[in-house]
């Protein structure tokens, strides 16, 4: 009997945030597993991404919707209810997401900023690989609704929809996933079947929420050799080192790069069909 087939985009999200992501990207991407990276276009090392990626014409190139704890394309005098104390975008994601969903002012700079963003991206000349966004908060309703709205306007082909398999994370590390993970779901299984109606490319699975900056090698090789069928986006935060200004508190960088450039990982893989998500329009 013939096995189903398996095809694969291995994505590196954050790319543009520090020097040390940028170096990541390039080096899991030369010399191993990495096919895609999230760009986000408000981060001081951008510029130094797009150069790279330029460099690196099969690296399939995203935008990274930063609407969360990151920066802002436009100036704060245009989304003050956007931006939090420091003058970067809020933290406090529940009282956040209310707002968004009640408040007509917010919405409108919610929509500005992400239109800018988009634009931001169109100005690189890079080919749109996907979209997603920085902490899933896309999976908002409200935010969905933009993202697909919005990104019709810019040729936004494909989203990553977080519907993680937990049978395939019980057979790697039994166990309960976390709680970041399942509160998702539900929103997943959601936007998923609306992101298909809308027409856009989505994967069957993605795996790297219930360990987000914790993809280690034996993880990673572990998914991969359980990898169902159907198409699955893998996705980690490697970086040559943590401690950059924007670093999340906790994640292992370092070993997410060594996941994507492991010898047992690039085995695991070798079967895989891996891509981009264009290859899959």
């Amino acid at each position: 009997m013939k096995q189903p087939e398996r095809s694969l985009v291995v994505t590196a999200d954050d790319f543009g945030l520090a020097r040390e992501v940028n170096e990541a990207v390039e080096i899991a991407h030369r010399d191993g597993i990495l096919g895609a990276a999230s760009l986000m276009v408000a981060e001081p090392w951008c510029a130094d991404a797009v150069e790279r990626a330029r460099r690196l014409p099969d690296l399939a190139v995203g935008l990274h919707l930063t609407l969360v704890e990151g920066r802002a394309v436009l100036p704060p005098s245009e989304i003050p209810d956007l931006i939090g104390p420091g003058g970067k975008l809020r933290t406090d994601l529940a009282r956040y997401g209310a707002e968004i969903f009640f408040r007509p002012g917010v919405r409108r700079q919610i929509a500005a900023e992400i239109r800018a963003q988009f634009e931001a991206f169109a100005r690189t000349g890079l080919p749109l690989d996907h979209v997603n966004a920085h902490k899933h908060y896309h999976l908002h309703p409200t935010i969905a609704g933009l993202v697909l709205e919005i990104g019709r306007e810019f040729g936004m082909r494909a989203l990553r929809v977080p519907v993680e398999p937990l049978e395939t994370l019980a057979a790697v590390e039994p166990g309960r996933p976390g709680t970041e993970a399942r509160i998702a779901g539900p929103y997943a299984r959601l936007l998923r079947a609306r992101a298909r109606r809308a027409g856009l490319v989505v994967a069957d699975q993605v795996l790297g929420l219930a360990w987000s900056g914790a993809m280690t090698p034996s993880r990673v090789a572990g998914l991969l050799r359980h990898l169902p069928p159907g198409r699955t986006e893998l996705y980690a935060h490697p970086a040559t080192a943590g401690g950059f200004a924007g670093a999340a508190p906790g994640y292992r960088y370092a070993e997410e790069l060594a996941a994507l450039t492991d010898p047992e990982t690039i085995e695991a893989a070798r079967p895989i069909r891996r891509s981009g998500y264009a290859a899959w329009s």
